[in-house]
């Protein structure tokens, strides 16, 4: 059986309000506790009884915990509060709908999720595309003379993909302010 359902202005701006709490949260909680709340949530939950469509957005936690822990990408900014308020909000078992009710439970962390992934796809896209240069990388040679070349590489690409999101967000912010 296929069930949808449609978010209408009045429903968004309520995950908008539910959001903004985890992102204050997230900027006076302590980063590792956010995320090994995260981890912990992950772990805990039986995959198998729990709905597809929910199953299916728990991809984007453990997404926004490896670009959190990427001490290569060191991604910092608006984005990173971002992610870590989805996570805090994903972690925290009392949000819109107690995690422990059956069957709906998660599907706030799973609208949540959704919508947070759609507002920081340049973000996701951009640290796939970092990955994705790191792993066509050769591995450094045993010296530091290898390592530092690659490190520099590394840090110019991430600079470059920093540059673009950071040009990206003031275009977005001025067509706001407008």
């Amino acid at each position: 059986m296929r069930i949808t359902f449609e978010l209408e202005s009045a429903d968004i701006e309520h995950f908008q309000g539910a959001f903004d709490r985890a992102r204050r949260l997230a900027c006076d909680a302590d980063e590792v506790d956010i995320v090994d709340a995260a981890k912990q949530a992950l772990d805990s939950l039986c995959i198998a009884t729990i709905p597809g469509y929910v199953r299916k957005r728990l991809v984007h936690v453990q997404r926004l915990i490896l670009m959190l822990e990427d001490e290569d990408w060191n991604l910092g900014g608006p984005e990173r509060i971002d992610a870590l308020a989805a996570l805090a909000y994903f972690g925290d078992p009392d949000d819109l709908i107690p995690d422990h009710i059956e069957v709906i439970g998660l599907i706030d962390d799973a609208i949540m999720l959704e919508l947070l992934a759609r507002r920081m796809r340049h973000v996701l896209h951009a640290y796939r595309k970092f990955c994705a240069l790191r792993n066509a990388m050769k591995p450094p040679a045993d010296d530091v003379a290898s390592r530092t070349a690659r490190a520099r590489l590394l840090a110019g690409h991430r600079a470059s993909l920093m540059e673009e999101l950071s040009s990206r967000r003031d275009r977005i912010d001025a067509h706001v302010d407008s």
